[in-house]
């Protein structure tokens, strides 16, 4: 998509752009058989996100790291929308263990699962190490969708196979894989603080979400489930996901002030992902601004997708014997 389309939001192929909202490219869709599970579903795009979803009528499972945050994000939800049909389990993506549990708790209120929105994440963060050991920002933004999807998939075949309503997975990434590390991802310097980078490590866990989902996508295809997995970047927009650079984003947000997009723009192609009918069976694919685009050639790598797959199964095995 040109400049020219997001600075002036006109819209591409899908009928949408830049401008549009969340409610804009949901409108006339009925959801109300579809359970979701929206991940950092309790504040910025993932608050919209969880919030249009339950406003289509669909069962969203608010999956986040702060339960009282989510709970009050749930009330702001039900003040809007008396029937909406909202829950909050817990899930610290940077905690393998916490991601088990999560799936057990989920498990445990007997649920179908249509869509999983891999939404939260951490950005810029300083170094550090997850309980587990691994580089925060891969563990949090990658391995644990990483894991987190791997156990859900059952439960998401086995809903799209009884219902016969296809199942989505949405990962959601960042133009920022644009900027990683060279070679792409760097499995032999994942927790190397000596070159750590904080903007390259974050483009690194952002392109491992567009990776993960064309593996993935490779992988539910060959057996025929019926389940697509799409990657999306939801545009520049200013939320809390942005607290370890706050300075940094006003900075750049006030020379680059026409591309950024307010909360409900920025949920648009989440939703439009996760939602609209035209998308049906189309898999493996890249969106900005509700249309579909191609990413860098890293994310394009089928090879490099590979062996991500490989590692991010190592690392997972090695936690769980911890």
């Amino acid at each position: 998509m040109s400049i020219f389309s997001l600075v002036t939001g006109r819209p591409g192929p899908s009928g949408y752009g830049s401008a549009s909202t969340a409610e804009e490219v949901t409108e006339g869709i009925d959801a109300s058989k579809l359970t979701v599970i929206v991940t950092g579903g309790g504040s910025g795009i993932g608050l919209e996100t969880s919030r249009v979803l339950a406003f289509r009528g669909a069962h969203v499972i608010i999956a986040a790291r702060n339960t009282d945050a989510a709970n009050k994000a749930k009330q702001v939800i039900l003040n809007e929308i008396e029937n909406a049909k909202v829950d909050v389990l817990k899930l610290d993506l940077s905690s393998t263990k916490s991601v088990r549990s999560f799936v057990d708790n989920f498990h445990a209120l007997h649920l179908p699962l249509n869509i999983l929105i891999n939404n939260a994440g951490v950005m810029f963060c300083p170094f550090q190490l997850s309980e587990d050991g691994i580089e925060m920002q891969f563990a949090t933004n990658h391995l644990g969708h990483f894991l987190l999807t791997s156990l859900l998939l059952d439960k998401m075949k086995d809903t799209a196979r009884t219902t016969g309503i296809e199942g989505r997975i949405v990962n959601l990434s960042s133009i920022a894989h644009l900027h990683t590390y060279e070679g792409g991802i760097r499995f032999q310097k994942i927790n190397d603080e000596r070159s750590y980078s904080d903007k390259r490590a974050y483009g690194q866990s952002k392109l491992a979400n567009i990776l993960h989902a064309k593996e993935l996508s490779r992988r539910l295809q060959e057996v025929g489930a019926n389940i697509t997995v799409n990657s999306v970047h939801p545009g520049l927009i200013m939320t809390p996901l942005m607290r370890h650079s706050a300075l940094l984003m006003r900075i750049l947000k006030f020379f680059t002030c026409l591309l950024w997009k307010n909360v409900p723009q920025g949920a648009s192609t989440t939703c439009y992902v996760a939602l609209d009918p035209r998308l049906k069976g189309v898999s493996g694919k890249y969106y900005l601004d509700c249309n579909e685009m191609e990413p860098s050639a890293y994310a394009r790598d089928q090879k490099l997708a590979k062996e991500l797959w490989d590692f991010s199964n190592k690392l997972v095995a090695s936690t769980a014997k911890s």
